[in-house]
């Protein structure tokens, strides 16, 4: 098949156009010439090779042609699969035969982002942060040599400014202290508006998973970049999930450290003569505490090791904390109530 344009731009052969263009967009930000200055010959190859790569399979035609006939037949005049491609070939005296030729990688690349130049201005000429090989910016020579002289001119930019970043949507994510604790996976499905070449818009819904990790505390903040609504002219918004903490029936989290309060009676002897008692942790192990010292209203038991997951590192562990409520029953002297 000659250039596999999927494994370019790391997308499977199913791809979706919503996938195609989220792939685009990383690697043709990734290897644009005037982001690599160190390594420009290397980046303007495979700068071009991603920008024919989304050409092809974002065009159904053209997408067709490369499926079932490879890159080779794609450049090099195989007939096409129907009738319906009129507009990709000539027809003189033989049979039809195909004339493909790559776009300007920088057109592509303006089209997709709105702009030419990986850092927001188009045509930053001589000086800018956008100059290329020889002089003036690499997109502004390749754009001069599509329409026979350098359209941005003298370092001005064109009137299209860079895009605005929508503004973050967060949303809370509650999850159990067992869910922490553990970790867990979280499926989130989202709805959003999805903006096409064409200017029309789709509602369209996907699944955001997240992987909650052991230790993460109430606050932590999830990402997922621009899975907000796309508008014209608006870089979509970034998606942010926060951990909230629910409320537990046995513990609560101070930091690292689970903290707990264990009833006892006085009237049993139990604060004399030492307690033992049963828990259950957060991951279902059964353990026993055996309390040996005198307890108090301001005793605090110390089991080293049995709190939270340090999300650093969750090898290591807080402690558990255990605090008593004590019941001072009402002794009345029977020869004082007579």
């Amino acid at each position: 098949m000659g250039v596999d344009y999927y494994e370019i731009l790391e997308v499977d052969r199913n791809a979706t156009d919503e996938e195609l263009k989220k792939a685009y967009r990383k690697l043709a930000m990734k290897w644009h010439p005037d982001k690599n200055p160190d390594n420009k010959n290397e980046a303007e190859t495979k700068f071009k090779l991603i920008s024919e790569a989304y050409e092809v399979l974002s065009d159904p035609q053209k997408r067709a042609i490369y499926d079932r006939y490879g890159e080779s037949s794609l450049k090099g005049g195989m007939p096409p699969p129907d009738a319906g491609l009129d507009s990709f070939f000539q027809t003189g005296g033989g049979p039809t035969t195909f004339r493909f030729n790559p776009r300007d990688p920088n057109g592509i690349f303006a089209e997709v982002f709105g702009f030419s130049s990986p850092f927001g201005r188009m045509g930053m000429g001589v000086g800018g942060c956008g100059r290329g090989m020889g002089g003036g910016s690499w997109v502004s020579r390749s754009f001069g040599g599509m329409f026979g002289k350098d359209i941005f001119g003298e370092g001005r930019p064109m009137s299209q400014g860079p895009r605005r970043k929508a503004p973050p949507i967060e949303n809370t994510l509650p999850c159990s202290l067992e869910e922490l604790y553990k970790g867990t996976t979280k499926k989130m499905k989202i709805s959003r508006q999805i903006s096409h070449a064409s200017g029309k818009t789709q509602l369209v819904e996907e699944i955001l998973i997240i992987e909650i990790q052991p230790g993460w505390k109430k606050g932590t903040k999830i990402t997922f970049p621009e899975k907000g609504n796309e508008q014209p002219n608006v870089i979509a918004a970034d998606l942010v999930f926060i951990i909230d903490e629910k409320p537990h029936s046995i513990f609560t989290r101070d930091g690292n450290d689970l903290v707990m309060t264990q009833k006892i009676s006085l009237a049993e002897g139990e604060v004399l003569t030492g307690y033992t008692f049963q828990l259950t942790t957060l991951d279902g192990r059964g353990l026993t505490i055996a309390i040996n010292n005198v307890i108090d209203p301001n005793y605090e038991e110390v089991i080293t090791g049995e709190g939270m997951p340090i999300s650093k590192d969750p090898s290591q562990r807080g402690n558990l904390r255990i605090k008593f409520n004590i019941n001072f029953p009402s002794i009345v002297d029977a020869g004082v109530e007579n």
